[in-house]
This record gives structure tokens, C-alpha cells and sequence, in this order.
């Protein structure tokens, strides 16, 4: 099956565009009349201890609860919501305006402004920074337009649909010189940190080998048509998706529904398993080994071609990670091996368990690293993370390059499932050599009006 056929271009371009007059109509039906900063105020760099204002895109489950956090927040204030579904956008607007008018204590609250169209909120000049939680298919677009107009970016994981997606997305991030934390959040959790470290130290000798356990791959949508459901712009969700009928799995109506949305299990708009946990594992494995400006140098399928699982990649450093079946990650050293997990820690030097709780990954730093250590970024909260950026213009703990190199992994990855092929790769040039793969799986068609350009 080959999904990635031909790629439109590299930066996101648009045949709607709005005029000012358009949008402050729009604005003001949507149920906020925008509050513009002079032009003076927006160019300059956010204060240190100023109020961060932000407008949530994609209000789902994990939207949803991004919102939370946010709101949960003195130093942010949400001035807009967005998403396709009426339920789901009215329902954020009445949490974001019900939580502010208890906080502020002077009754009804009616400041946060919601949108079907993305484009709408980034027009705002009073919104510093985006949070994006669409369905992957979007976040390249959502992204890029974002960076355009000048707003900082927090994105779900996994950053990007495909390879040169994720490359324009770097592109443009440094373009326009913002801040972009992709949501691989397990960087901020001191099980994997601790664990980075101590692999980086050399506390379990040399890494031979990776076992990294997550879902298997997506597979082209085979969905029957449902009558469409109203409230619902079922065009906007396809976006530069191809053409297809409604179907409840893909988009199930209401704020609450699965944790796991189902649209993550076809290649048009996910990354199935491999994209959703990978994105949180193989990221692990890049920030232990030392690659987040890299990646692995060959992909290579399972025997069997129906297989979900068994693929494997590896380094030019001759570390070898092998997909199987499970959610957890294993290190082997010469000189032992450390599990991982959320929440769950396992140290081994030799054949002796040193640590079998989380809550002993900081004392294992501590008994094992000496004063001179290498020391990995330390980060307690994601989002607290993407805000200190905000302030400070240093890049966060999770910055955009690190996203695409793990999203990269995760795109390689299916693609040597859907082709069966083993598939050499330059990670400096991002492209395949000796003579494996096609250049046209790196990319994808883009639904007219929407492209890279």
C-alpha cells in the first residue's frame, strides 16, 4: 500500500485568505469581539513575568485537557478556543468562561472567543501562543500558519504526518523565531530523565540493543459512510485529508468521548500505534543514545509481511531497537539493563536489581553518577517548560528539531511495514540511499486548497 504518493510543496499557503473587516464580523458571531494590541506592543518580546495569552486549537479529550492545565494557571490567560465540532468548541468556551468567572469573582465571564476555523483565532494579534491537539493530518498545516503569524506553539505528539512535513515545520518554526514544544512529555518525568542519564554516564555499559514495545501501524481507512452529523464541519476535520464520508469512529460526536480516538488507526490521518506511543518511546531512545538532531540509519521489516510488530532500526553506532508488542522500554547494556515505563523504573547491574520503583530513580543518580556527570535538561512539568520559553526565547526541553527526528522515526517505521522493504537512510539529508525506497514516500497529496508551498 503506498500512502505517501507525490508532495506538494514546503511552507503553508491558503486560497482563502480573510480581510480585517471579515474577521472582526466573524469574531464578533463567534462570541468575542477581538481586543487588537497596537502593532508596538506585538512585536515586541513577551516580558518575563507578563501574562501569556493562548488559544487552544483541536478540543478533544487531549485538548481538553491541555485546556485544564492551562486554566489551571495563573500566568496564562485562554482568550480562544477551536474546533470543528460545535459540541465540543461550545463546551470548552462555557469551561474557559466558567472557570475565569469563579477565579475573578465578579460574575459572568464572557472573554474567550470560539472558532470553527483555526485561521480565525491566529488572526487575534492579542493571542501570543497556540496550543494545537488536532488530529495528526493537521498539525503540520495548523502549525506552520501558526508560526506565520507570530505565535508561540505547544503541539500534540507525534509532531508531524510525515518526513518533509516535519522538515518544513522546522523550517518554519526558525523562520519566524519562535518557541515550539512538541507534547513528548515523558522528557519531563524523572523516570526517563534519570534513566537518559544514567545510560549517557555509562552506568549499564555499552547499549547493544533497544526493545521498545508500543502498537503496531495504521491501515488505510475502510470505514462505511454515516449519514452526516449536524454541528459538525466534517469538510474542515478531512481537511487536506482525501474525500470520504462521515463516520462516527473518526469523529465521535460530543466533549467526552475515548481516550484513544480511533482515527489514530488509519494511515490518512494517524500514525496508528507506532506514531501515538512511539512518539512518547522511540523518543526516549533518541534522548538516551544521543540522537535528537539525528536518527537511525536502516529500517528493517519483519519476515512475516502481515506482521504489526518486529520491525527494527539502527544507528550508525550499531545499536539495534526492535519493535514489539506491549507499552514499556528496555535498555541492554554490557554491564546490565534498565526497564521504563510512566511510573515504573528498573535498574540491573549484572544480574542484580538495584532499583525496582520510580520513586528510587533520583537515588540511583545520586549512588551512581559521579560529580562530573553529564547532565540531561531538566524539566518537572511540559507545559511549565513551553511557558519559561515563552519568557526566556531558549528552546524547550522538547524543541521542534528533537519532534521531527522522533516523528521521522515513527514515519520510517510504518513505511517499512507498508512496503515491506528494508530501507537505508541518511538522517543528515533526510533521504533514502543505496538504491531503497522512493523519495514520494517522504510526503503526501494535499486535498485542494491546502499545500506545503
Amino acid at each position: 500500500m503506498i500512502r505517501h504518493t507525490q508532495r506538494a510543496n514546503s511552507i503553508i499557503t491558503m486560497n482563502s485568505a480573510f480581510s480585517r473587516r471579515d474577521f472582526l464580523k466573524r469574531a464578533t458571531i463567534a462570541g468575542a469581539a477581538p481586543f487588537i494590541l497596537p502593532s508596538r506592543l506585538w512585536a515586541a518580546p513577551t516580558p518575563p513575568n507578563s501574562l501569556i495569552t493562548i488559544g487552544c486549537i483541536g478540543m478533544g479529550n487531549q485538548g481538553r485537557g491541555l485546556l485544564g492545565n492551562c486554566l489551571g494557571r495563573d500566568d496564562v490567560r485562554v482568550v480562544a478556543v477551536c474546533d470543528v465540532d460545535t459540541t465540543r468548541r461550545n463546551s470548552a468556551k462555557e469551561k474557559v468562561e466558567s472557570r475565569y468567572a469563579d477565579a475573578l469573582g465578579k460574575g459572568a465571564y464572557t472573554g474567550c472567543a470560539a472558532f470553527n476555523d483555526f485561521r480565525q483565532l491566529l488572526a487575534r494579534k492579542d493571542i501570543d501562543a497556540v496550543v494545537i491537539a488536532t488530529p495528526d493530518h493537521w498539525h503540520a498545516l495548523t502549525s506552520i500558519a501558526a508560526a506565520k503569524a507570530g505565535k508561540d506553539i505547544y503541539c500534540e505528539k507525534p509532531m508531524s504526518h510525515t518526513v518533509r512535513e516535519g522538515r518544513a515545520m522546522v523550517k518554519a518554526t526558525r523562520r519566524h523565531n519562535r518557541v515550539f514544544q512538541v507534547g513528548s512529555m515523558q522528557r519531563s518525568s524523572t523516570e526517563f530523565r534519570a534513566s537518559c542519564e544514567l545510560i549517557r554516564n555509562g552506568v549499564i555499559g555499552s547499549i547493544s540493543s533497544v526493545d521498545v514495545a508500543v502498537g503496531g501501524p495504521p491501515k488505510p481507512c475502510d470505514l462505511s459512510a454515516e449519514p452526516d452529523e449536524p454541528g459538525l464541519d466534517w469538510n474542515f476535520w478531512l481537511g487536506p485529508a482525501p474525500v470520504r464520508p462521515y463516520n462516527s469512529i473518526l469523529s465521535p460526536r460530543g466533549a467526552r468521548y475515548t481516550f484513544f480516538p480511533d482515527w489514530r488507526n488509519y494511515c490518512e490521518y494517524g500514525s496508528g500505534g507506532v506514531g501515538d506511543w512511539g512518539a512518547h518511546h522511540f523518543d526516549i531512545v533518541q534522548w538516551a543514545l544521543g540522537f535528537d538532531s539525528s536518527g537511525p540509519v536502516e529500517f528493517i521489516p519483519p519476515d512475516d509481511p502481515k506482521a504489526g510488530h518486529g520491525a527494527r532500526f539502527r544507528y550508525s553506532t550499531g545499536v539495534e531497537v526492535t519493535h514489539r508488542s506491549g507499552n514499556d522500554i528496555t535498555f541492554h547494556g554490557s554491564k546490565g539493563k534498565i526497564h521504563v515505563n510512566r511510573g515504573k523504573f528498573e535498574l540491573w547491574i549484572g544480574d542484580q536489581r538495584k532499583a525496582d520503583d520510580v520513586k528510587e530513580a533520583s537515588q540511583m543518580l545520586k549512588e551512581y553518577l559521579p560529580p562530573d556527570a553529564v547532565r540531561l535538561y531538566n524539566s518537572s512539568n511540559h507545559l511549565s517548560d513551553w511557558l519559561s520559553s515563552i519568557r526566556s526565547r531558549k528552546p524547550p526541553i522538547c524543541d521542534v528539531e528533537t519532534g521531527h527526528r522522533t516523528a521521522s522515526i515513527c514515519e520510517l517505521v510504518n513505511l517499512t511495514y507498508w512496503h515491506h522493504q528494508t530501507l537505508k537512510w541518511n538522517p543528515a539529508k533526510e533521504h533514502f540511499i543505496d538504491g531503497t525506497g522512493d523519495p514520494k514516500w517522504l510526503g503526501q497529496l494535499y486535498r485542494k486548497p491546502w499545500r506545503l508551498s
